[in-house]
């Protein structure tokens, strides 16, 4: 692919607009309880195929959640209840505020 410059542009316009979609589909989902910070990293990922700055920031952001991960971990057991209780409280609040504005889907069951 190196010979054929136009090709490689190509190519990389390609990976471009894929990594880019891969991430904006993961932002989609970042409030809805699933893989959104996941399918982000995959973007960047694919991005990071062919762009520096893409593979500079995948690297940033994996040293910051491990940073994350190791910080939670070495805290007691009350403090990682409390951080586990947070994310299920926004969660939570993000699930209500999905359903007043756009209503409760129908294939979730009522009691009563």
């Amino acid at each position: 692919m190196r010979a054929h410059p136009v090709l490689r542009q190509v190519y990389r316009g390609a990976v471009a607009i894929v990594g880019t979609a891969v991430i904006a589909g993961g932002i989609l989902l970042l409030p809805l309880p699933g893989p959104g910070w996941v399918i982000i990293f995959l973007g960047l990922a694919i991005l990071g195929s062919e762009f520096t700055w893409a593979k500079r920031l995948l690297r940033f952001a994996r040293d910051k959640v491990t940073a994350w991960t190791r910080w939670a971990a070495r805290q007691s057991l009350p403090v990682r209840v409390l951080l586990a209780a947070g994310v299920v409280a926004i969660v939570a609040g993000v699930l209500v505020g999905y359903f007043a504005w756009q209503g409760v889907p129908s294939w979730v069951p009522f009691i009563g």
